[in-house]
């Protein structure tokens, strides 16, 4: 197994990939909730998609590179993956700041490392980007 592959290196260039992706998801959420005024899970919403594609442009090139599936099936189980975290997401982040009275950027932090490191790194590795 050459180093590109172990499981380790894979899981830091995700996280890095993530991490801007996330970058991008923030200054989103902060224009739109705080500079705009508009509902946190409205922005929530907008937030998601803006870092999806990011994520996406960097994971297909540089996080998972060499996938054996097709960019067309990439796409399409991107996106599956993508609306199943950002339900997760959104729920989350309205538990925690509705019902645990945190304020929207302290949910959002908690609820983006929680499904960074669990839900959307396993369905990249194994299901979008497998190899």
């Amino acid at each position: 197994m050459s180093k590109k592959d172990h499981w380790f290196y894979t899981f830091i260039r995700h996280q890095i990939a993530g991490f801007i992706a996330t970058l991008g998801d923030f200054v989103v959420f902060n224009l739109l909730t705080y500079a705009i005024g508009i509902y946190y899970l409205t922005s929530n919403i907008f937030a998601a998609i803006t870092g999806a594609v990011v994520n996406f442009i960097i994971s297909t090139y540089w996080a998972f590179p060499g996938s054996k599936n097709s960019l067309k099936n990439q796409i399409l189980k991107y996106v599956i993956v993508s609306i199943g975290s950002l339900i997760l997401n959104t729920f989350t982040l309205y538990i925690l700041t509705d019902f645990f009275k945190l304020p929207p950027n302290v949910s959002k932090i908690i609820t983006a490392i929680a499904i960074a490191l669990t839900y959307n790194f396993l369905l990249m590795r194994y299901f979008v980007f497998k190899k």
